[in-house]
């Protein structure tokens, strides 16, 4: 059942506008805490918009206004050193946040605590879209959410319950993603060829917004340049200034 349920996951933009209750958003968090966390630090933390003028706001800086029209709540799913370092204030120390390690130890956090709220919400039936758009403009949205220092924003979130069930991408194969004992890039050439032509066919014959696309040629789109290129300047500004 639990497998079934992770091989269906496709992402969701259009809600039926229903409101979730507070008392599921709790749960949904409380259960996405026991997600794992390396050394129990528990890096992260959730804001749950549930301002209409801050949800559109969130909307339009993330670049990506209609996922958050009909959803039945919003989120946006933070680093969090700033807790951290109150409680090191508390045994009389300064805690070490600025380090490249840190941020990879916040990041992964957030990630696995996240992950765990969207099975936990698909679960119950709920859809969900990562919004990665909320690192287009994350010093303005920030100043939305009064985000201090050693907070910054990873991604948005929308949630509810689905107008429609999407058909599940394929993903890369299993050998392409699978390797043992030691790294093996010769077998790209091959499986990459295979891939492609799994897109194009998905790509033509789902039930919605059809297209000629294919894997490799998004990959070339999208990382032929460097995206996002202000982040590092932004962690800075946050208190993440390592060399």
């Amino acid at each position: 059942m639990v497998k079934e349920l992770l091989r269906s996951h496709t992402s969701v933009r259009k809600y039926t506008g229903e409101k979730i209750s507070k008392e599921t958003v709790q749960d949904l968090i409380e259960t996405a805490q026991m997600a794992a966390t390396s050394h129990f630090v528990q890096a992260y933390s959730v804001i749950w918009v549930t301002d209409e003028e801050k949800q559109q706001k969130l909307g339009e800086l993330s670049n990506n206004p209609f996922q958050f029209q009909t959803a039945g709540a919003a989120f946006l799913f933070c680093v969090d050193f700033k807790r951290l370092q109150i409680a090191g204030q508390k045994q009389g120390v300064e805690i070490v946040a600025d380090s490249a390690e840190n941020v990879l130890v916040g990041v992964a956090d957030v990630a696995l605590f996240a992950q765990n709220f969207v099975i936990a919400a698909e679960s119950e039936g709920y859809g969900i879209c990562y919004i990665g758009g909320a690192r287009n403009n994350p010093e303005e949205i920030s100043e939305l959410f009064d985000l201090p220092d050693y907070v910054f924003p990873l991604f948005a979130m929308t949630i509810g319950t689905p107008t429609k069930r999407n058909e599940a991408k394929p993903r890369l194969p299993l050998n392409a993603v699978l390797h043992e004992n030691s790294y093996d890039v010769e077998k790209y050439d091959q499986l990459l060829d295979a891939y492609d032509a799994t897109l194009e066919q998905y790509y033509a014959s789902r039930s919605s917004n059809q297209k000629i696309a294919n894997w490799t040629k998004q990959m070339a789109d999208f990382l032929i340049e460097q995206r996002r290129p202000f982040i590092k300047d932004f962690l800075a500004k946050k208190g993440f200034t390592w060399k």
